[in-house]
């Protein structure tokens, strides 16, 4: 079966919802919802794709947009590869011109349905937030961190990991005992950096792999949210064929934690995700101010050690 190349728009409006589109009678999949978007035509790249789709089925100009993930599924009829671009701005107001209906949704709390298979990812990546905060108490101290993590979570924080690797397991885990009720009381989810054993014992929501241990996975843990430390293409490319929930690379910039490795810059890191099956946070050296730049050359977002902590 030949594989049909589709762009796909995840539109992101400024208070977080994203557009779906209902496929209309006489399409496979009827009445199911999707992201817009279309296939392409000969010759045609995925970007110039998405823009004459969205002008064509919805009537706007895409003014700002960057390339995410591509997800492979095979439907009865076809074998589609998507090409996901995140849309932050355009000009217009999206109406619809094939006469399908259209919905503003907020990730995680979808009202319309069914939601087309091949989007499963897609859904959950949504769900993820920009910012990833890396522990950095063995700086500060206990107290001094907490008190810390406290205003980043009261502004916001919603994704953490327990790194802190230069103290002993006790420590670490004594710092998460102290760190889980204020994420708890904020809605934000905590990962441990080391193993999946560990991780549970210490009521985590998920666990942060080293790349040594990626490579030696063979399976994730259904019952944590799994992320990974990547440093090459192939293994990235092996925490999305493990279906990891996302992955960190870096350095990006210059930083003081590395200062003996050779930053990758912004095209490099671009270059090295591109194609990825999951969301690929950058790391190293960067801030929140950051964020733009990391969104433009298609990372998740930023994560973060000394910049997560308003101190």
């Amino acid at each position: 079966m030949p594989i049909v190349r589709v762009a796909a728009a995840v539109i992101l409006r400024r208070d977080g919802q994203v557009l779906l589109a209902q496929r209309p009678p006489g399409k496979a999949y009827e009445g199911y919802w999707e992201f817009p978007g279309g296939k392409l035509e000969p010759g045609e790249s995925p970007r110039h794709a998405l823009d004459r789709e969205l002008k064509e089925e919805l009537g706007i100009d895409v003014r700002r947009a960057s390339p995410w993930l591509v997800q492979e599924f095979v439907y009865p009829h076809a074998h589609v590869e998507l090409n996901f671009f995140r849309v932050f701005a355009w000009e217009g107001e999206p109406a619809s011109h094939d006469g399908q209906a259209f919905a503003w949704q907020a990730p995680g709390r979808y009202t319309v349905g069914p939601l087309l298979p091949a989007n499963t990812r897609i859904l959950r990546a949504l769900e993820l937030p920009l910012l990833y905060g890396v522990t950095n108490a063995e700086d500060s101290g206990e107290d001094s961190f907490l008190a810390c993590a406290a205003r980043a979570l009261a502004d916001g924080l919603k994704l953490v990991q327990v790194r802190d690797r230069t103290w002993p397991p006790d420590r670490r885990r004594a710092l998460v005992e102290r760190l889980l009720p204020l994420a708890r009381r904020h809605g934000a989810r905590v990962l441990w950096n080391g193993s999946d054993d560990e991780a549970r014992a210490c009521g985590c929501d998920g666990v942060h792999w080293t790349a040594e241990r990626l490579r030696a996975a063979r399976a994730r843990p259904a019952d944590l949210l799994v992320a990974a430390s990547v440093h090459t293409r192939e293994e990235i490319a092996h925490a999305g064929a493990l279906d990891l929930d996302f992955a960190v690379l870096g350095p990006v910039a210059a930083t003081p934690t590395h200062p003996f490795a050779t930053p990758l810059g912004w095209q490099s890191f671009a270059r090295m995700i591109e194609g990825a099956r999951l969301p690929v946070y950058a790391l190293g050296g960067l801030a929140p101010a950051d964020l733009d730049a990391a969104l433009d050359h298609g990372a998740q977002g930023v994560a973060l050690r000394r910049g997560a902590w308003p101190c």
